[in-house]
């Protein structure tokens, strides 16, 4: 037996419950990858897992400065977990500035693994440190320390290789993922296939990743700095068949779904802007099943082709973030004067202006309720996790081609870029709907309401005997016609309204998710905020407390029992990423002193911060 197999064999592996660890570093260094890869092997496991990506704002910062940092956070574990972690239980930072931004994350005692080598005089400038800290006693007292010189032997595995400096160093995050693939006991089957298949035609680089990514794994193996490594359980999960889905690949395949049960054809028009992009790049991968992308030369192009191609009889769809909404809603008040069908996605980030594009936030909510000119009611669904912007841009769809009328999809940066385990439905599971396009010419008026719905007809252009024109003007109610009449504007104003309100008549009631259906506090919440919330009420029904919690996926209009479910409890907590619009909403429709939860730092809420100001409002 050599030396390094009897290292191997004195070491002992422990069983975890979960772990929550994060890759941090340069934006040039590969974090995204690298956590993208780790998620894609803890799928392969079984675990349950929740992700949080982590860009930087700027395109390109300074190598090395603090406004460079990217990171990528994982939690995984063998029961079900609701959120990727409020602390850390691993850090893996490869420079100062990466360590600088996110050690106060890492728990006390938490494993702290650093790329010494980065650790020059230069990057430590950068960062902001007088003096090296891991020189500092005090970190070492307070966490575990693993200094590993990631770069040199990322340059020692690639000895004999004719690779540029430049190359060599872009491979040390191999080194990394590799050494944390054997501390977790991950399997590396998944990302040498990945890594094969991506430099199938580059021969040299795809052998120097995977001599990278294999020798990470025997240092873990082999070196006295690590004396364990860690096994978690797959969890127990419902029988099927998964797939690792973030929350705009989820969307995508929700449109393409929609698409196929309707009958109706997909045109998304749209601008690129973070983080909503990724929706127009994935969408243009699927021609075959009729779908059409446009990227257009500004957000207002974008939406207009839309909305044209809504009025052709397909169904537009936009997909922007908060800046660009501010842009398209003029079009968008066309689409709900005119009646079309149209699909926008707000896939929300911090703002105002600008903001903090790689951010998230939830700050959008009363630009999409309010923020038009004149009465214009738009029905507003939310996604709250990943794998639920499937379900619930269907439900968009169904919303938007039955009551013909734009709907807003929101979702935000968390769960754009987040993943988790989707669990693939069956077709038989999806919910059925068809589009009904008008064909009778008798009797034909272009706004000639179904008795049920409230919708007009939707006709396709060219249709013999259908000519209509739709316009932004008031039109007459039924004929279409331009109309000045006073009363006749306050009639329609009223019916575009009352068909939008009427929608709670066709949505599914509130439900309590966690607790009972009376109690001292109701954590209410919308959008990302869910996996907080239900983690957060989970550990207050534990401590004893009278807690539930309930989830809005429709926010315009509310369900119709929401008033009724908020009378049961003595007071209502509402915990958002904004400084309180949801809190807005609620308390002037029903009149209930709800308290709010509002932090606004650009990341998820964490479970403690929940627990902690329900524990204050329960005990007064």
């Amino acid at each position: 037996m050599t030396v390094a197999e009897q290292k191997q064999k004195s070491k002992k592996t422990e069983t975890l419950e979960e772990a929550t660890i994060r890759f941090a570093g340069d934006s040039g260094d590969g974090m995204q990858l690298t956590g993208g890869q780790f998620t894609n092997a803890t799928a392969i496991v079984g675990n349950d897992l929740s992700t949080l990506p982590d860009f930087p704002a700027e395109i390109r910062a300074p190598a090395g400065s603090l406004a460079g940092v990217s990171a990528f956070q994982i939690h995984f574990s063998s029961k079900e977990i609701h959120t990727p972690g409020d602390v850390l239980d691993v850090l893996v930072a490869m420079n100062p500035a990466a360590l600088k931004t996110n050690l106060k994350d890492l728990k006390p005692g938490g494993m702290l693994i650093v790329n010494t080598n980065a650790f020059t005089e230069t990057n430590l400038k950068k960062a902001g440190y007088e003096a090296n800290p891991l020189a500092d006693e005090v970190l070492s007292k307070k966490y575990q320390v693993f200094s590993v010189e990631i770069s040199k032997l990322t340059q020692f595995a690639l000895e004999g290789m004719n690779l540029s400096s430049k190359l060599i160093d872009r491979s040390k995050n191999l080194f990394a993922l590799g050494l944390m693939y054997w501390l977790y006991t991950r399997p590396m089957e998944t990302t040498i296939e990945w890594l094969k298949k991506k430099f199938s035609d580059k021969p040299e680089i795809l052998e120097a990743n995977l001599k990278v990514l294999k020798a990470g794994y025997h240092y873990g193996e082999t070196t006295e700095t690590f004396i364990s490594s860690y096994e978690i359980k797959h969890a127990v999960i419902k029988p099927g068949k998964y797939r690792n889905i973030t929350g705009n690949e989820a969307a995508v395949l929700g449109l393409i779904s929609a698409s196929q049960i309707a009958g109706v054809s997909i045109f998304l028009g749209s601008y690129p802007i973070t983080p909503a992009s990724d929706i127009l790049h994935e969408l243009s991968k699927y021609k075959y099943f009729g779908i059409k992308t446009f990227q257009a030369e500004d957000e207002i192009a974008a939406i207009g082709a839309a909305l044209g191609a809504s009025f052709a009889g397909g169904l537009g769809v936009t997909t922007s973030s908060g800046p660009g909404l501010c842009l398209k809603a003029e079009f968008i008040n066309l689409a709900m004067k005119t009646e079309l069908p149209l699909i926008i996605c707000d896939i929300q980030r911090a703002g105002p202006s600008t903001g903090l594009p790689t951010k998230t936030e939830q700050s959008d909510l009363l630009q999409v309720m309010f923020g038009r000119n004149g009465d214009s009611p738009i029905p507003i669904l939310a996604a709250s996790t990943p794998s639920d912007c499937f379900d619930t841009m269907i439900e968009a769809v169904r919303i938007a081609t039955k009551y013909m009328t734009p709907v807003f999809f929101m979702s935000d940066g968390y769960l754009a870029n987040g993943a988790e385990p989707w669990k693939i439905p069956e077709v038989s599971e999806l919910p059925k709907f068809t589009v009904k396009y008008r064909t009778e010419k008798d009797g034909f008026f272009s706004y000639l309401r179904d008795k049920e719905t409230l919708a007009r007809p939707w006709a396709i252009p060219g249709t013999p005997g259908l000519e209509h024109t739709i316009t932004g003007i008031e039109t007459e109610k039924v004929t279409g016609k331009i109309c000045y009449d006073p009363q006749n504007h306050d009639d329609m104003v009223k019916i575009r309204a009352h068909r939008i309100a009427q929608i709670t008549n066709d949505i599914p009631e509130l439900k309590i998710i966690y607790g009972e259906k009376k109690g001292d506090l109701l954590i209410l919440g919308w959008g990302s905020t869910l996996g907080a919330i239900n983690a957060a009420t989970e550990n207050l029904i534990e401590k004893g407390y009278k807690v539930a919690n309930a989830h809005l996926k429709y926010l315009n209009p509310f369900p119709r029992n929401l008033g009724d479910i908020l009378k049961n409890y003595k007071t209502v907590l509402i915990p958002e990423i904004n400084l309180g619009q949801m809190r807005f909403l609620v308390r002037a429709k029903y009149l209930v002193d709800a308290h709010g939860l509002n932090i606004v730092n650009g990341k998820p809420l964490t479970t403690g911060a929940i627990v902690d100001v329900a524990e204050k409002l329960i005990k007064g």
